[in-house]
């Protein structure tokens, strides 16, 4: 015991060293979920083969569950297990769901025939949801309680450096971010297999899963120096108990003859005290406040999934190792976040101008709506680029000349056209009664020339093929685009020169550039949001609802998530610049109403307020003394007289 006194009390730099383990472990945690997620949509879209409203549909109720599940962890940790127990149980959990994630990207596993695709993708598709879920279940689960249970390592004297320490905490959040939207991609660019050489999504899972396992090892190395705190009970059950009652009474005493009360949660003063009455007052006003708000988040996890996908039809040459500038976003929180609080906030107060926290979270709100404005924009100049594929009244005709000499080709009702020599023809309509002409002499047989069609899918913008019969070789080499398609007509005598490529689908020619202004206004907006809502939260909540507010406050971002899924599915919008625009004009709706909810909301001092109940409770207890002293006194005083009275007689 006086080991681990010693232990607890040991600091540096005035600092618990109980919380270094503490940070190391967020970094690492933070770096395992972000990395995982940063390449999620693509495994569904291009591993698991899902479609793209598939993949954005699992990956937004993968997030939400993210976000609902913190009050699972708080209510555990609270009344049962203990926050450090419940880091450590939840974090095995995390980990064995890394692991089983990265298994499921093993393509080898089912890959029996060996030609680089599973034959059993149902196996893979169950590993992946299993994974998840308990990815789900480990990350929200813990998400309430490390940063609770390193306030905890601080003493009364440590104010100062815990307030330093959730900025620190806060850091750490978003640097493991950065580095594992850095890292991850190019993990997933590289190729791996036993039997096939594919995009190794196995390395880009099993990373993050060895980070999510050094993250549980530090924080378990670190437990003789931890302050736990044993489970005090749960507020967020007493906080419903006292709510039900209020309903359930308010419905038993719904005649006219009742009298009414001020607020409808008075009718619990019948079994609960007026202090967590009106404490709960407080945090259903903030939480009254938060409806609009999930439709913030429903635009901003967007980033990581129609983004992402927005991203893989553009050019992105600029940056040799990352494929998407998802990285842009937790550079700029790094960087705007000081910048706001150190140069912006105070000259807009210089400026006279009262910038309060709902205000800024109006000011979020809409330059989010911003973001989704300019995405919608660059999606028409990409789509101004994408091939056009026939409809479903139409097929897809592809000629080719694979001869030497120029074909002629009639159709019905259309006048003849011509094929040069070793080129290709597209037609995007059903053709019946094709007659082609040719001059008597071609220089080889066509059909010696065919070969069966082989589809490959690079990573790489140049590439080099060596090819051999077995008797003769030659190298071919050419430079590929992004989402560019190629046909190599390889003839039964080939060599290098005598290969030849034809452009089936241009390589995206709209720079990937063009979305750094919306990431830019996202990341903008979720500055003054999020980080001000997060503010306004702790601010407004009474001191022993802390944890129920920030568990309201992630709930509306699984709203939000599920907002997405939602109206994507009613909407059923064929093209994805108009449905930007959709989210983009809902949020500016809600933006409209949000503001006006904040221009008649009052703000609090919860502890003023429980201040004044806690002296009330006391001058009641005094009076009720007062009263009974008054009262013996008086028994006393009769009792007193009756004995005179007796005497006298």
């Amino acid at each position: 015991m006086a080991l681990i006194l010693c232990l607890y009390e040991q600091e540096v730099c005035g600092y618990p060293l109980s919380i270094f383990f503490i940070v190391v472990n967020e970094f690492c945690e933070r770096f395992s979920y972000y990395g995982m997620r940063a390449v999620l949509v693509l495994y569904f879209r291009y591993f698991l083969r899902f479609d793209d409203d598939l993949a954005t549909s699992i990956y937004h109720t993968f997030v939400a569950l993210c976000y609902l599940t913190p009050i699972l962890g708080a209510i555990v940790a609270d009344s049962w297990l203990g926050k450090f127990k419940t880091i450590i149980y939840l974090s095995i959990v995390y980990a064995i769901g890394q692991v089983v994630m990265a298994v499921s990207a093993i393509h080898d596993i089912t890959d029996t025939d060996r030609d680089g695709t599973p034959d059993n993708l149902t196996l893979h598709i169950v590993l992946s949801m299993v994974g998840l879920l308990l990815i789900a279940l480990g990350t929200g689960g813990i998400k309430p309680c490390v940063a609770a249970f390193g306030g905890d390592q601080f003493q009364d004297h440590q104010a100062k450096q815990r307030s330093t320490f959730f900025s620190v905490f806060y850091l750490c959040i978003n640097g493991g971010s950065l580095l594992s939207t850095i890292i991850t991609p190019i993990l997933r660019g590289q190729e791996c297999g036993i039997h096939s050489q594919q995009k190794c999504y196995p390395l880009a899972f099993g990373v993050p899963a060895a980070l999510m396992v050094v993250a549980l090892v530090v924080f378990i190395i670190g437990s003789g120096m931890y302050h736990k705190t044993e489970p005090q009970g749960n507020i967020m059950l007493d906080v419903c108990k006292c709510i039900g009652f209020a309903i359930k009474n308010r419905f038993r005493h719904r005649s006219s003859s009742y009298p009414k009360r001020m607020h409808w949660m008075d009718w619990a003063e019948e079994k609960h005290e007026k202090l967590l009455i009106a404490q709960i007052k407080m945090v259903l006003k903030v939480l009254f406040l938060y409806i609009p708000l999930p439709m913030f988040w429903t635009l901003f996890d967007q980033k990581g999934s129609r983004w992402t996908l927005q991203a893989t039809t553009m050019d992105g040459n600029f940056v040799r190792f990352q494929k998407h500038p998802t990285t842009v976003n937790p550079i700029l929180i790094l960087t705007l976040v000081p910048i706001m609080d150190s140069v912006v906030y105070p000259l807009i107060k210089k400026c006279g101008l009262n910038f309060t926290p709902l205000r800024r979270m109006t000011v979020g709100m809409f330059l989010a709506a911003m973001a989704f404005v300019a995405a919608a924009l660059v999606q028409i100049q990409i789509d101004k680029t994408l091939p056009t594929f026939p409809s479903s009244s139409q097929s897809q005709l592809k000629l080719l000349n694979m001869g030497s000499i120029p074909l002629t080709v009639t159709l019905p009702n259309n006048d003849p056209f011509v094929i040069e020599a070793a080129t290709v023809n597209h037609l995007e309509e059903v053709i019946l009664g094709i007659h082609i002409t040719k001059p008597d002499c071609i220089g080889r047989n066509l059909t010696q020339m065919l070969i069966f069609p082989k589809h490959l899918f690079l990573l790489i913008s140049r590439a080099t093929f060596t090819i051999t019969n077995g008797a003769n070789t030659c190298e071919y080499s050419r430079e590929f685009g992004f989402g560019s398609s190629y046909t190599l007509l390889i003839p039964s005598h080939f060599c290098s020169e005598s290969i030849s490529g034809v452009e089936d689908i241009q390589p995206n020619s709209f720079h990937m550039g063009w979305q750094i202004p919306q990431y830019f206004l996202i990341t903008c907006g979720e500055v003054v949001f999020s980080v001000t809502g997060l503010e306004f939260s702790y601010s407004q909540a009474p001191s022993n609802m802390k944890a129920v507010l920030q568990a309201g406050w992630l709930f509306t971002v699984a709203i939000g998530n599920f907002i997405v899924l939602i109206v994507a599915e009613i909407a059923q919008i064929e093209e994805q610049w108009a449905e930007f625009v959709l989210f983009a004009s809902l949020l500016v709706a809600v933006c409209v109403i949000f503001s006006i909810m904040a221009y008649f909301y009052t703000y609090m001092d919860p502890a003023e307020i429980e201040a004044q109940f806690r002296d009330k409770d006391g001058t009641e207890e005094s009076d009720k003394e007062e009263l009974q002293m008054q009262k013996k006194d008086f028994v006393d005083h009769h009792n007193e007289d009756d004995e005179a009275k007796q005497s006298k007689m």
